[in-house]
């Protein structure tokens, strides 16, 4: 009967203490932390953020540049093209001229004197014979005649001429060069530029037939985030 008793108690006890759990329970629901936190209930908005497409986009290679540069300095225009194994190339080819030039006008010079100086002695004045130069005289040492003269001076005065045409041809081409090359570096060769052949209608005729295709594709470059969208 006592032990009837005891476990009456027993369930009694945690009957109670159930109750007052879930009424604390209850409570502590009401007054949490996470309640204790005021919430925005207003939306947030992600703000974008602009990129520059000036430097994402890859700068355009300038064709008149590179034209302007080669005309003012030989070679500049094929080092903005940066083809710098070109340079000595056009250098080595506007020193032939240049080196023509010089020597010509030099042997011009000489033969223009000796004409000169034999020309005056014809007319009894002999003081500048001694002053023609060993390198347009016999070699013996004596001047040529004034015929010869005449024509070695009509010659390297031609050749002088010749050689100030050539040095402004070299220098076009080099001018060219540079130009052509740049317009190349815009030029698409990737499988942006497509040629092929598909079947197509032909809506007057009304009958099928095979057509040639070629797509070009924009290779404009674009920003990766585009705020207007």
């Amino acid at each position: 009967m006592k032990s009837f008793y005891f476990i009456s108690l027993l369930v009694f006890t945690g009957a109670v203490s159930s109750v007052h759990a879930q009424s604390d329970k209850t409570q502590l629901s009401g007054h949490t932390v996470l309640s204790t936190i005021k919430t925005d209930s207003t939306p947030r908005t992600r703000t974008p953020v602009p990129v520059k497409t000036d430097s994402i986009a890859k700068k355009k290679h300038n064709p008149q540049t590179a034209t302007l540069r080669s005309a003012i300095v030989p070679g500049w225009g094929q080092a903005y093209n940066h083809e710098y194994w070109k340079i000595p190339i056009v250098y080595g080819a506007l020193a032939i001229p240049t080196y023509a030039y010089f020597y010509n006008n030099g042997f011009y010079n000489k033969t223009k004197f000796a004409y000169d100086a034999v020309f005056a002695a014809t007319n009894g004045d002999s003081s500048k014979l001694p002053q023609i130069d060993k390198t347009v005289k016999r070699s013996d040492g004596t001047p040529l005649g004034l015929a010869d003269y005449q024509n070695y001076r009509n010659q390297f005065r031609r050749d002088r001429d010749y050689s100030v045409l050539w040095l402004l041809i070299v220098w076009g081409l080099n001018v060219a060069d540079a130009t052509v090359f740049a317009h190349l570096k815009n030029f698409d060769v990737s499988n942006d530029f497509t040629l092929h052949i598909q079947p197509n209608f032909n809506s007057t005729t009304r009958t099928p037939g095979i057509g040639l295709v070629m797509n070009l594709k924009d290779k404009t470059s674009r920003p990766l985030f585009d705020p207007s969208r």
